[in-house]
């Protein structure tokens, strides 16, 4: 289907009585890296997690408000969740191979959804496994425990597995945050590749990561989308006064 803008309109969460996301309003271009930025429990993960309804396993989360992919409801009345999951792909702070082979673990999703045969599989692991940056390193032991890959290679196995379903978005939850700094610039570099095919956002407390990779930021704080634009602007020429604060905290 290739990459899509992702719109959010009038954006409200509670828990409970708690309101913490407020009336957020921003597109997300397609074809880029979009950074959202802030202190920590501002509300980055929660916004992130209504984008592909992760939110919903959280008991007593209400949303209101819209959040499209292109022209696709996330939100819309009857939508099964699986297929917002299959469209807007996530990679979370923690990686989380499943207990089975590394080929397993890609194939896992393409097998849950029926996408075509042996050779068709074989062939989308070794296409996702190249995306991920990832094949070189484990084509010869594509039958072995997942859990035996280091931290950083769990991470791009589990950037593989999003892959493998063909989605339209990518997510990432602090995604280097447990990862060495060599792991973390192979990542980096693999996130940098993928904004050529999808749209990608990613949380992230770093703001030197955000300055090396994203085109576009957020600005996120107690709750409200405070401040958006391009990063060049967000980060020299902040028109909010706490968003020049927080950057110049250097949190």
């Amino acid at each position: 289907m290739g990459a899509r803008p992702i719109a959010i309109e009038q954006l409200n969460l509670w828990y409970g009585a708690l309101q913490t996301l407020k009336d957020v309003r921003v597109e997300i271009p397609a074809r880029r890296v979009t950074a959202i930025i802030g202190p920590s429990g501002c509300g980055k993960t929660t916004l992130l997690r209504c984008i592909n309804r992760m939110i919903d396993l959280v008991p007593g989360a209400r949303v209101t408000g819209s959040v499209r992919l292109g022209d696709f409801q996330v939100y819309g009345r009857g939508v099964d969740v699986t297929a917002v999951r299959k469209r807007v792909g996530l990679v979370m702070q923690k990686p989380i191979p499943l207990p089975m082979s590394i080929f397993d673990n890609v194939a896992f999703g393409p097998r849950l959804y029926g996408t075509g045969g042996r050779k068709q599989l074989r062939e989308t692991v070794e296409a996702s496994l190249r995306v991920a940056g990832l094949w070189d390193e484990v084509k010869d032991r594509l039958k072995e425990p997942a859990g035996r890959l280091s931290l950083g290679q769990q991470q791009r196995l589990c950037l593989a597995r999003g892959l493998a379903v063909e989605p339209e978005a990518l997510l990432f939850d602090e995604p280097t945050s447990a990862l060495d700094p060599i792991s973390t610039v192979k990542f980096e570099h693999e996130v940098l590749k993928l904004k050529e095919r999808y749209t990608c956002v990613i949380v992230t407390h770093n703001l030197q990561q955000a300055m090396r990779i994203a085109d576009h930021v957020l600005f996120v704080y107690l709750g409200e989308l405070v401040e958006h634009g391009t990063a060049h602007q967000v980060f020299t020429s902040p028109r909010e006064a706490a968003t020049a604060s927080y950057l110049g905290s250097g949190i």
